[in-house]
């Protein structure tokens, strides 16, 4: 959940409302961030709220929000595909959804392709494993969906958390192609949701689910989602992929950052609950999606007071 702070005063200092935040913000390197979508009841995008509209609490706490940004900011996104049963058959119509879905993501977003049976692959072969480039997610992706094997999903999904955490974008976005099954992890559920926690990642899942496969499990998938203040998916046919893609390209490039000093938590280890409301008359029905929790890391007093070079 941390972030250097001079990274995010460079990227959203013009669209910070309050000169205080901005100057409080590049002094410091403590903060918990959180990226928020707030939609309407047709589940559209609302822009162009205030930041005094907001209202941040940690274990019930209120807490006082020390950077706000509205802003179209770039993403590394991890893909994170099941190549395990029969993903096979919908090959072509998830590559053809995600060659579009980067085509109207932001331009300058990096994408990280991967795609798991009982192990994680890497698609890309270049030494950096990410790329820009539309038609280079196609290509390398049609090639790497073969399905076979058994499926180790929520070793995959931490691995992937971690190899999101490498890319050069601070937002960082993590989209799950898969029916949530798992018969082959050493990790359960419930530890790869925590380390999914404790990131500072974004999930949204699309799940293809075979009526036969026995250890499907779309809702841990939505677990997932619901928790990191994605969204989940669960198309009733997957003709319909390409608008799902389209809608989540959407959903990330329409966000607000809210950023706050976390208070004194103790030792680590132990999971800090957030919750995000909007208040703002004339405006009912909002729904807020955020992340529901933290790890924090405890660092020293000395890394508290650290400004960032």
């Amino acid at each position: 959940m941390r972030i250097l702070i001079f990274f995010l005063a460079a990227i959203f200092a013009s669209s910070s409302t309050d000169p205080a935040a901005q100057s409080h913000f590049s002094a410091r390197s403590d903060l918990v961030v959180l990226n928020v979508a707030v939609t309407n009841d047709k589940g559209g995008f609302v822009g162009g709220l205030p930041a005094d509209a907001f209202h941040v609490t940690e274990e019930g706490r209120p807490q006082k929000v020390s950077f706000f940004a509205e802003q179209d900011a770039p993403a590394t996104i991890g893909l994170l595909i099941d190549a395990s049963g029969s993903m096979l058959e919908n090959r072509d119509r998830v590559v053809a959804g995600i060659t579009e879905f980067a085509k109207a993501s932001h331009p300058d977003d990096e994408f990280l392709p991967l795609v798991f049976n009982e192990h994680l692959s890497t698609v890309l072969r270049s030494p950096d494993r990410f790329t820009s480039d539309p038609a280079e997610l196609r290509e390398e992706l049609t090639q790497a969906l073969e399905a076979r094997g058994r499926t180790a999903f929520h070793d995959a999904l931490v691995e992937a958390i971690d190899g999101v955490g490498h890319g050069r974008h601070e937002r960082k976005v993590l989209v799950v192609v898969s029916d949530g099954g798992d018969n082959a992890s050493r990790l359960t559920f419930t530890e790869a949701f925590e380390k999914v926690l404790a990131s500072n990642v974004v999930i949204y899942s699309i799940a293809i689910v075979d009526p036969l496969a026995l250890d499907r499990n779309p809702k841990a998938l939505r677990r997932l989602a619901d928790g990191t203040g994605g969204l989940a998916f669960e198309p009733a046919n997957v003709s319909v992929v390409g608008r799902v893609f389209q809608t989540i390209a959407h959903d990330i490039r329409s966000r607000y950052t809210l950023a706050y000093e976390p208070p004194d938590a103790g030792p680590g280890g132990r999971l800090r609950h957030v919750r995000v409301m909007v208040d703002l008359p004339g405006h009912s029905g909002l729904k807020v999606r955020t992340r529901t929790a933290y790890l924090p890391d405890s660092p020293s007093a000395d890394q508290r007071n650290e400004v960032a070079r």
